[in-house]
């Protein structure tokens, strides 16, 4: 393994907000406060017996305020980004003369475009002589859009829906093809930092800095025959801890809103068995220092952390998971997972990278010292080759894995999770865990 920051120009030396792999060609998406987006071809440092560099491709801009979220959807076809003021946009990746182009295929944010807009003026109010009466029909309608920053979305498995999380409050789940809202979510209290869709379709979950993390489930409902989508809240995972005499609240399980990020990007593992969450912090007794970690839930039981990482130093305020899965090595019966195959996932402190698998206790890699200010995002490349991260600092780092360094890829199609629960992977506690959150 080898890598490091880079010293480019990634975003005019603007904050890296985002970042995200293109599941197919392995090119590189970011997002910044310059408010564009940049693609960038990845190249391996192996040769050279150097860290990977970036070329840059070409810029996607349309946004008019800094992107905070962009994810490709599954087949690569798609790209949602999210940015300040509410703008929610979908890109579709077209085939031209010159080899391929992404263009605005819809924006999911409140405004439209009157003629005024085919001049090149950008309306971002509802004022205007020709269309006063459309306008004000259309402002009623302000509550099916986020109306503030969007700090986070994910596509579901097969692409046709997004979830996006704002400092509105909300979520809201989008039907991409026809650009409309399915569902509000709108219960949190405060901003909504982090979301993730469930890779089985049955849950979605979303994570606030009102300290708490939400699990949806889908329960659909018929309408005129037809069965509609319907998540209704499952889980309100706030506190946890055991309760003593001198302890008659349990304590909080997530870091409040003074926590020095905007971003509390959560996940789901591949196959589904379990879910990811940073922003956690837990004492270990009322005595005792607050300890920053990242949470583990089963999907057996997503009312309460299975486990809780070691302690970093600093806040958690990313976790994603590496697309591919592993044989098992075979070197540590001591792990939490039961797993008949090995996921790699890394974490993201302000100031640090943790990278971990499931078949250890202990991470298998920390970095540390990358950035001069906080970490913002992080994403694997489709083939596992490379981890890359963002920060506020303006730079990123890219991070290259030798061949078979992480372990030997097998699919997970023979393994895989259905939607039968019973035959779900569990999460086991360690020795020692009785006082667990719960």
């Amino acid at each position: 393994m080898k890598g490091g920051t880079l010293q480019i120009n990634w975003h005019d030396t603007k904050p890296v907000l985002t970042l995200d792999f293109h599941p197919e060609s392995g090119l590189l998406a970011t997002g910044g406060a310059d408010y564009d987006i940049k693609l960038w071809l990845i190249n391996s440092g192996e040769e050279q017996k150097n860290i990977p560099t970036a070329t840059y491709q070409s810029s996607l801009s349309y946004h008019g305020s800094a992107v905070n979220i962009l994810r490709f959807s599954p087949s690569g076809q798609l790209l949602a980004s999210g940015a300040d003021g509410g703008e929610l946009i979908i890109w579709k990746l077209h085939v031209v003369e010159t080899g391929q182009a992404w263009k605005v295929l819809r924006t999911l944010s409140v405004g439209w475009r009157c003629s005024c807009s085919l001049l090149g003026i950008r309306l971002s109010k509802y004022y205007c002589e020709e269309n006063k009466e459309k306008d004000q029909k259309i402002t009623d309608t302000d509550k099916l859009f986020h109306r503030k920053d969007v700090l986070d979305l994910q596509w579901s498995k097969d692409g046709a829906f997004l979830i996006s999380g704002s400092v509105d409050n909300s979520c809201i789940i989008w039907d991409a093809s026809k650009g409309s809202v399915l569902q509000i979510l709108d219960a949190h209290f405060h901003y909504v930092q982090g979301v993730a869709w469930d890779p089985l379709s049955i849950y979605v979950a979303s994570l606030s800095s009102d300290r708490t993390c939400r699990i949806y489930a889908n329960k659909p409902q018929k309408s005129k025959g037809v069965e509609k989508m319907n998540y209704v809240c499952q889980h309100v995972i706030t506190k946890g801890g055991k309760q003593s005499v001198d302890c008659k609240a349990k304590s909080h399980l997530f870091h409040d809103e003074t926590l020095p990020s905007f971003f509390r990007r959560l996940a789901w593992s591949p196959d589904g068995s379990f879910l990811l969450v940073p922003a956690g912090c837990y004492k270990f007794s009322t005595t005792s220092q607050t300890v920053n970690t990242a949470y583990v839930f089963s999907r057996k039981d997503l009312s309460r952390p299975a486990l809780q990482l070691p302690g970093a130093s600093k806040p958690v305020v990313a976790v994603r998971f590496c697309p591919l899965a592993f044989s098992l090595r075979g070197s540590n019966s001591g792990g939490f997972f039961k797993l008949p195959y090995r996921l790699v996932f890394a974490i993201a402190t302000l100031n640090s990278l943790y990278i971990y698998d499931t078949e250890s206790v202990a991470p298998t890699a920390i970095l540390a010292g990358l950035h001069y200010a906080a970490i913002t995002d992080i994403s694997w490349s489709p083939n596992a080759r490379y981890l890359a991260l963002s920060s506020q600092d303006g730079y990123c780092t890219l991070v290259e894995f030798e061949n078979d360094e992480l372990g030997l890829p097998i699919s997970l199609s023979g393994n895989k999770v259905t939607g039968n629960e019973s035959n779900i992977p569990d999460v086991q506690k360690s020795k020692g865990h009785d006082d667990r959150p719960n």
